[in-house]
């Protein structure tokens, strides 16, 4: 069973999260978290079937600036530069903020709790469920994420110098931009295809674009600070995978993260980087679906 995308008004805030949820409704429900700039169509619609086929009830969602949630094209401009400076006063949320949200979102579907996936930011925003949140938490997996500490995860200098600069105009020129840094912090060991990339790139751009919301996450993630002592107290079963070539969070960040997470699993999978290459997408579920019945069994 698959779902057309709904919205719901959720958390604290009372913004729109727009989501779609596929599976057996009374499977355990695993909740997709995204990353940076990024929407509910970045998270494959064959990842989610192989979820779904492991025994999973699968959701996923545009985190707020991104895709048909809540933009806050009213907010003050983001300064990043300042933010990677240290100065992050120009932040209008922080993460604790799209946590929030997240929760938000569980109450809407009437969910008491779920297991948690998050990739890049998306992992940081689960993360920060789990510290916050740590009831609505079944289980936790950060993927190509890091905690926020100074000296890990950070991404590689030449390949951030090659993706940054101003936002093309038009239309075509954003897709082969988009398509341009895929291909160079994609998954050297998996290759995707340009046609699919420039697919999916134009199925974002239509569907949403706001650079200046991406901005305003960047600097939300700038200004939410280091991670690991919360992460310290974090008590659920947690799975961390990282790719040994991403090029956007170094693998020094998923290291880092399943070394603050007491108990938790590191995966670090050679060949990929930051994305979710389709070749990967059984292993990956397995993984995941594996952890999430481990732990409604107990065992």
């Amino acid at each position: 069973m698959v779902s057309e995308e709904k919205a719901f008004d959720v958390g604290p805030a009372g913004i729109e999260v727009t989501y779609e949820r596929s599976g057996d409704p009374q499977a355990p429900p695993v909740l997709l978290v995204m990353g940076a700039g990024a929407q509910l169509i970045h998270w494959p619609e064959g990842f989610c079937a192989e979820l779904a086929a492991r025994g999973c009830q699968v959701i996923r969602f545009d985190n707020r600036d991104a895709g048909l949630s809540t933009h806050f094209h009213d907010a003050p401009e983001p300064d990043l530069p300042a933010a990677l400076a240290g100065d992050a006063s120009s932040a209008s949320y922080t993460l604790s903020d799209m946590a929030a949200d997240t929760v938000g979102l569980l109450d809407a579907l009437g969910l008491d709790s779920a297991h948690l996936v998050g990739v890049s930011m998306g992992g940081m925003i689960a993360q920060q469920v789990a510290i916050e949140h740590p009831a609505r938490v079944r289980s936790l997996t950060s993927m190509m994420s890091t905690t926020g500490a100074p000296g890990v995860g950070g991404p590689d200098r030449e390949a951030l110098s090659r993706m940054t600069g101003p936002p093309p105009a038009v239309r075509e020129d954003v897709i082969e931009q988009w398509v341009r840094a895929f291909l160079l912090v994609g998954s050297p060991g998996y290759p995707s295809g340009e046609d699919e990339l420039r697919e999916r790139a134009a199925l974002a751009y239509d569907r949403a674009y706001d650079p200046a919301g991406v901005t305003r996450q960047s600097v939300a993630v700038l200004a939410s600070g280091d991670r690991t002592a919360g992460l310290r107290s974090v008590r659920v079963p947690a799975l961390v995978i990282h790719g040994a070539a991403d090029l956007m969070c170094d693998v020094s960040g998923g290291r880092a993260t399943a070394e603050a997470i007491p108990g938790a699993e590191l995966v670090v999978i050679d060949g990929m980087g930051h994305h979710l290459p389709r070749a990967l997408w059984p292993q990956l579920a397995a993984r995941i679906a594996d952890l999430v019945h481990r732990t409604e069994t107990g065992c």
